[in-house]
């Protein structure tokens, strides 16, 4: 149980550094802002889409915190759910941003 509140801790940190770089370009829907612009500092300077890998490690620190098959079940769909929004925000982030894009995609880690 202690090994799963250390995820839970350390997913919900990364998800509130991640999303205080982001700033004003944070959103639930994927979008575009006026004067959008890529972020590349804090996490997002190794990791593409940090929010994502701090929620999934939340989910994870639950699943074994509870011990339960329905948070293992709901940590897949999870996975499942944020793989394809991650596909579809980086087809996004390729039309609006471009080779800028494309050169930090190589950079980075999904």
């Amino acid at each position: 149980m202690a090994a799963g509140l250390a995820i839970e801790a350390a997913g919900l940190f990364l998800a509130i550094v991640a999303h205080r770089h982001l700033g004003r370009y944070w959103s639930g829907e994927i979008s575009i802002k006026v004067d959008h612009r890529l972020i590349r500092t804090g996490p997002y300077r190794k990791l593409r889409h940090p929010i994502y890998v701090a929620l999934l490690t939340m989910y994870a620190g639950t699943a074994l915190v509870t011990g339960t098959w329905l948070a293992l079940a709901g940590f897949a769909m999870a996975l499942i759910a944020y793989a394809r929004k991650i596909r579809l925000e980086e087809q996004n982030l390729r039309v609006a941003f471009g080779a800028e894009y494309e050169a930090y995609r190589r950079e980075t880690w999904d």
